[in-house]
């Protein structure tokens, strides 16, 4: 599913302007990213989890020359998702 089609589906189901969906898209998805990019985690009831995740330096090897190399430390998004979800999908 595409953006615009997550668009027409919310404004569909919550009987809103596609106008008026794409502005609670973008606030949804602003709230949760400003969220995690606190480092807080973001639980939605029956859907999921959202979490940042610090992975550590670690080694590597480049494939090509096979040499040994260091890879940097950063942060990822975790997803997890909920009972309801995970029933839904099955």
């Amino acid at each position: 599913m595409s953006k615009q089609e997550l668009i027409n589906a919310i404004a569909n189901e919550a009987k809103l302007t596609k106008v008026q969906a794409k502005a609670a898209l973008a606030a949804a998805l602003d709230a949760v990213s400003g969220a995690l990019a606190k480092g807080e985690k973001v639980s939605l009831i029956g859907f999921g989890t959202f979490a940042v995740q610090e992975k550590p330096e670690r080694q590597g090897i480049n494939p090509a020359t096979k040499a040994k190399i260091t890879i940097a430390a950063k942060k990822v998004v975790k997803f997890k998702a909920g009972a309801e979800l995970a029933e839904k999908v099955k």
